[in-house]
């Protein structure tokens, strides 16, 4: 729904019609950006804005587009409807061209050169379209190449024109022989030639010797001194062309009827041709507009908000360039919690321009043009848009200017829903002004409660305290250059704007005297109410980011503990693993433990003590206790080895299967590896390995070393160090960027305190070990307050005046703990 009925001449939309519709090439897209209106189906608005995109492709990439011949001929198709008439002849010829136009389009977008279709939507919109060949060659053997009946269009019309050309010729046969004859006698001038008068050929003749031939005069010239005769001779000649030629017409009118006749069946189709035709003017019309004023399709969702980045209202940005005038573009986001932005600023600083640039975008993006913004903006779809902006003041209706508002926020009550864009430019003025706060405050939270959407500029401070104080709400300013004493015509979102009225009144030249007397009427607490309200908000922003990082800081801890936690299992897991195999490893030994003592008892039974065979037997059951001997004092070093190293038992084996891993990895370095010298931390790259020594390249230094003094790195520990050394790294710049100094003289209490507590919260976290204020002496005040607030932070060891050689009590020093 759009309101008022006057929506598209407040936001200037009919201009962009206007725009549009000098770039179609035929009234077949004219009535189509006529009936263009706005549409809230979100798969309409997408396909309309692709097949304009797809077209602005094919004009910057293709050159053999078929962009000529756009005639609408659907008024005479539909009058050739009555039996009996026929069409004419340019109508024909027109008929002809714009059909091959037709077919070239659908031809193009049906190539099947393409491995995948190169422009869905158009191929889409070119899917049932009928091209008619057999009309275009029908219409061939009528025509010729200028557009004129063929001789041969029909066998009586060739006999016509032969006859009439054997009439002509001896015509001017006898006519050259009459005019030579004239000339010879003096009775003609002998420059002269037969011309044609009515139809008939006639000899120029001085009018002194109009009696010396004998015919009929036809005409005279202007001034009377050249009559025009039509010797007797030739008469019937003449009354013979005339005849034949009006058997021509009646001929060629028969041709044109049987075309007529026969073309009569496919009225009803061809006007559907037509029909796309128009359609293919008018999305090459809006893609024509798209690359003069920069328009995208941007990235759209089935849902209302709004999040443009550097949208640029078209209109205004044409005028300026003309100028040669830069335009400001806008960064606006309406969604979630932010769903209504209240904006204030100076007069002519940018607040209803913003509020109409959102608007027409909004209208433009709705009606399937594509709008100019950057790639990573982001458009929803509204069901409605409502606006009040301008003076609709009627004397016929006997409505003020206030009144006129007031009906139009009757309106928004009434309808505005969750899914409806409200733009409201100057809320509440118009009225007393504190009634007219009031009423508008009521609204505003009328419109929040209903969740609606919307963009409202205003100069009323309740408005921005409400905004400041209510969830759904949200404050802009348009900012202003205090120094300059001119609009930036920028936004910026999260701050309320300041009229900066009595810096305006003071710059223009009002009496100082005035803007006294002003001040104190209204009072100095009403004077710096925007100034308390940008500290609010800069507090609000400054817990917002501490409450952000928090949030940050204890997902990481959380991964981390994941992190641990799964690992902790894994470690579980491999060592109940690790105790089963050392089970079954124990169960084989004592396996075969017992069958190789039952062969030895066996063996010294079968050779009855046999001092030899005996001494073998032991020898064989000495040497399988050395050997498992080994084994466990291999094993008992690698897992005391292991301990040391974490020190905790869970990773005894762990430790081991590293240990054991990095040994062999040690062994056989190559080039490319990653190491680092025991008990370091830098890593580097082995560069060649020769014998017991590599050569490795520590940054830009590269060092021979003995292999046995090196440990390698794996890719994991790597990205470790780096991003601790980024982190390190951060840290370190914030520190050489940090000034050990802060001066607030100048500055109020409240606002000192601020800035100090910042100060104090970046020299704590930085690890700073001395900083100094500057706040000079005056009364003390600003001293009290500061050095109150340092003796209740715990980062603060002791503070006290600076010497007073390089400022004494104006400057407080702080040894931070």
């Amino acid at each position: 729904m759009i309101y008022p009925d006057s929506f598209e001449q407040k936001i200037d939309f009919q201009k962009v019609r206007l725009l549009i519709a000098d770039r179609c090439l035929s009234t077949l897209g004219k009535e189509k950006i006529d009936e263009m209106k706005f549409s809230t189906s979100f798969e309409e608005i997408q396909i309309l804005l692709s097949q304009t995109e797809e077209f602005v492709k094919i004009k910057r990439e293709e050159d053999n587009f078929p962009l000529e011949n756009f005639f609408d001929l659907r008024p005479v198709l539909r009058r050739i409807k009555a039996a009996g008439s026929w069409i004419d002849l340019s109508a024909l010829s027109e008929l002809r061209r714009s059909l091959l136009t037709i077919n070239g389009i659908v031809s193009f977008l049906n190539r099947d050169d393409e491995k995948e279709v190169k422009y869905p939507k158009l191929m889409l919109l070119a899917e049932n379209v009928i091209t008619f060949p057999e009309i275009t060659k029908k219409i061939d053997q009528i025509l010729d190449s200028f557009g004129q009946i063929r001789d041969n269009a029909s066998p009586n019309l060739s006999t016509i024109r032969r006859e009439l050309t054997r009439t002509m010729n001896s015509i001017s046969g006898r006519l050259n022989s009459i005019l030579r004859k004239a000339q010879a006698e003096g009775y003609v001038d002998k420059d002269v030639t037969p011309s044609m008068r009515d139809g008939r050929l006639v000899i120029p003749v001085n009018p002194s010797h109009k009696r010396k031939i004998k015919g009929i005069v036809h005409d005279e010239s202007a001034s009377g001194k050249t009559v025009f005769i039509e010797p007797s001779e030739v008469v019937e000649a003449n009354n013979r062309i005339r005849e034949l030629e009006s058997e021509e017409r009646r001929e060629i009118i028969k041709i044109l009827t049987d075309f007529t006749n026969y073309l009569r069946p496919y009225l009803s189709e061809l006007l559907e041709s037509y029909e796309f035709l128009a359609k293919i003017d008018f999305i090459q019309a809006k893609a024509s507009f798209a690359i003069f004023t920069g328009g995208i399709k941007p990235p759209m969702e089935n849902a209302q908000m709004l999040d443009w980045v550097h949208a640029i209202h078209p209109l205004l940005d044409i005028a300026l360039k003309k100028q040669n005038r830069k335009l400001v573009p806008l960064d606006i986001t309406l969604e979630g919690n932010k769903r209504i932005l209240v904006i204030s600023g100076p007069n002519a600083g940018g607040k209803s321009v913003c509020l109409k640039t959102v608007g027409l975008l909004q209208y433009m993006v709705q009606c399937g043009i594509l709008i100019p913004l950057k790639e990573n903006s982001t458009v929803g779809v509204f069901d409605d848009i409502f606006i009040d902006i301008g003076d609709e003041q009627s004397i016929e209706n006997d409505l003020s200017t206030y009144s006129s508002h007031l009906m139009n926020m009757k309106y928004f009550e009434r309808y505005c829903n969750n899914k409806s864009l409200l733009l409201i430019d100057e809320f509440g003025s118009g009225t007393e002004p504190q009634i007219g706060a009031a009423i508008a405050e009521a609204l505003l939270d009328r419109f929040n409660k209903r969740e609606s959407f919307g963009v409202i500029t205003t100069h009323y401070q309740n408005l921005k305290h409400f905004a400041n104080e209510n969830e759904g709400v949200v404050n802009g300013a348009m900012l202003y250059d205090r120094h300059e004493m001119k609009p930036l015509f920028q936004l910026s979102i999260g701050n309320p704007g300041s009229s900066f009225a009595v810096e305006i009144a003071r710059n223009i030249g009002l009496p100082e005297s005035v803007i006294s007397d002003a001040s104190t009427i209204v009072g100095s607490d009403y004077i710096n109410m925007d100034k308390y309200l940008q500290d609010i908000s800069r507090d609000k922003r400054y817990w917002e980011r501490k409450r952000d990082e928090i949030r940050r800081e204890r997902k990481r801890l959380d991964e981390v503990t994941t992190k641990y936690e799964s690992e902790l299992e894994d470690i579980n897991k491999q060592k109940k693993e690790i105790l089963s195999e050392a089970k079954k490893q124990a169960e084989q030994i004592l396996s075969d433990s017992n069958a190789l003592i039952e062969n030895t008892v066996r063996e010294i039974k079968e050779t009855k003590a046999d001092k030899e065979k005996t001494k073998l037997a032991r020898q064989k059951l000495s040497s399988f206790k050395e050997q498992l001997d080994k084994q466990s004092e291999n094993e008992n070093d690698d897992s005391k080895g292991a301990v040391k190293k974490k020190g905790l038992k869970k990773d005894i084996v762990k430790q081991k299967r590293a240990s054991s891993k990095k040994a062999s990895s040690i062994n056989e370095l190559k080039p490319g590896d990653f190491v680092r010298l025991k008990g370091q931390t830098t890593h580097g790259e082995v560069m060649e390995v020769s014998g017991k020594k590599a050569t490795v390249a520590f940054g830009m230094i590269k060092s021979t070393v003995d292999i046995s003094k090196l440990e390698t790195v794996s890719n994991n520990q790597i990205k470790k160090e780096q991003k601790s050394s980024n982190t390190r790294d951060l840290m370190h710049e914030r520190k050489l960027n940090f000034k050990q100094d802060i001066d607030v003289r100048g500055m109020r209490g409240d606002e000192a305190l601020q800035a100090v507590m910042y100060f104090i919260d970046d020299a704590i976290q930085l690890g700073m070990s001395r900083v100094r204020i500057l706040h000079g002496t005056g009364t003390g005040a600003l001293r009290q307050i500061i050095r109150e607030y340092l003796a209740s932070v715990n980062g603060v060891a002791h503070f006290k005046d600076e010497h007073v050689q390089f400022g004494g009590a104006g400057i407080t020093v702080i040894d931070m703990e």
